[in-house]
């Protein structure tokens, strides 16, 4: 068996990622209120012994037109951490990690919150650090708009320090933090999780992201289309972190990958192209905007290239990566709205990743498959792990103690 495995985490997202999966025959309509729904997904993946399920958020439909988001798979879910905890006491093994923004929490209440998660899981808790690039966001929380990507990620800086700072000392004194955003004196009312701390997860792939994630986190999810992009991102954020006084098994990169599992690879492709079908051109125009952070594509030809942009205040990395593409594989607003890529085993042995966020196309069809034909042919390759090695995340992820984020 190889003595280096690759670790394998589960995108949960009602009736799965695909654009239009609530669309898909099979699919479960209601999912997004649905607890048993997400407790039977959870127990799934946990039965194939998968490292951790994650919960990306957002505060606020991700579409600015209602029209647009009430024909998505995005517009209807629970409050992760809620979720997270009901889903804590059905299982026993499998992480927990949840999208919790800087701009719009403060240190102690978040801290609180995801320390008490990795209690009543017994140490399964991951926090994903996001910044929030969202004006929708933005309008929920009394803004007066997004703030630059250079003050997001300044207070995430020290927001990140201050949660370090009290997930070290819960239970002891006090952490007396008199910063530039954020001031805190008590410690936690909780003692230290079974695992030293909640795991510290990112997904920046902009300059300030990979510095912060260097510094703070214990897995960064990435987005890179080609081999050479994954291998090019992760070798730069490995190599940042000697820096902090870091090696390179502290931080486990996990890029993201939307499989279509089938037992031919003709039936993969049906299954992908009657999924394809079910997309609205307006909703994949819609997805790509937000990706892109602009409001205005539909003033260019659907089937023409993608125009020259602006740079963006919102999510840059995404921006220059989807452009990037754009460019290089010649790709129409409709193709681009509509890609797909991924290959598991080439990049984990090409050391481009530690591992793999997966992201079914729709639930539980896709989930299903994925762990009855992919994960038992990546164990039988000595690739992964027939049973989970401990109990708590970092056990499952590898992980020493939580890095201080000072």
């Amino acid at each position: 068996m190889s003595p280096r495995q690759m670790k394998l985490g589960l995108s949960l997202w009602a009736t799965g990622h695909h654009i239009a999966a609530w669309r898909h025959p099979k699919a479960h309509v209601t999912a997004g209120i649905d607890i048993g729904h997400y407790i039977q997904l959870a127990r799934t993946a946990e039965a194939a012994k998968l490292d951790m399920i994650f919960c990306e958020d957002a505060a606020g439909l991700r579409e600015a037109n209602v029209g647009i988001a009430s024909q998505t798979s995005r517009s209807i879910g629970f409050e992760p951490i809620s979720l997270l905890s009901a889903i804590a006491v059905q299982t026993g093994r499998i992480g927990l990690v949840s999208t919790a923004s800087t701009s719009y929490n403060e240190p102690y209440g978040l801290a609180r919150t995801f320390a008490s998660l990795d209690q009543l899981s017994g140490g399964r808790a991951g926090w994903n650090l996001v910044t929030s690039a969202s004006n929708i966001e933005a309008a929920n929380f009394g803004s007066m708009g997004l703030r630059s990507h250079a003050d997001r990620y300044e207070r995430a800086r020290e927001f990140a320090a201050v949660v370090a700072g009290l997930w070290r000392g819960a239970g002891s004194g006090g952490l007396n933090h008199d910063g530039q955003s954020f001031s805190v004196r008590d410690a936690l009312d909780l003692p230290r999780s079974p695992q030293g701390a909640p795991v510290m997860v990112q997904a920046g792939a902009s300059e300030d992201g990979k510095a912060l994630a260097a510094r703070t986190a214990d897995v960064v999810f990435s987005a890179a289309q080609t081999f050479e992009e994954a291998k090019a991102f992760y070798d730069d954020v490995k190599g940042r972190l000697a820096a902090y006084g870091r090696t390179s098994g502290d931080v486990k990169i996990m890029p993201g990958v939307a499989p279509v599992v089938a037992a031919t690879e003709p039936e993969a492709r049906a299954k992908h192209e009657e999924l394809q079908e079910l997309i609205p051109d307006e909703v994949g125009v819609a997805l790509l905007s937000s990706y892109l952070s602009i409001s205005d594509l539909w003033r260019y030809p659907i089937d023409g290239p993608l125009p020259e942009l602006p740079e963006s205040e919102g999510m840059k990395s995404r921006q220059a990566l989807v452009v990037e593409q754009s460019r290089r594989d010649g790709l129409s607003i409709r193709q681009l709205a509509r890609h797909f890529a991924g290959e598991l085993q080439a990049r984990f042995e090409g050391g481009a990743a530690d591992g793999f966020n997966v992201m079914p196309s729709w639930f539980p069809g896709e989930l299903d498959a994925f762990c009855a034909l992919v994960v038992p042919e990546l164990q039988r390759r000595g690739l992964f792990r027939t049973e989970y090695e401990g109990r708590t995340l970092r056990e499952h992820l590898g992980l020493k103690g939580p890095a201080s984020a000072a």
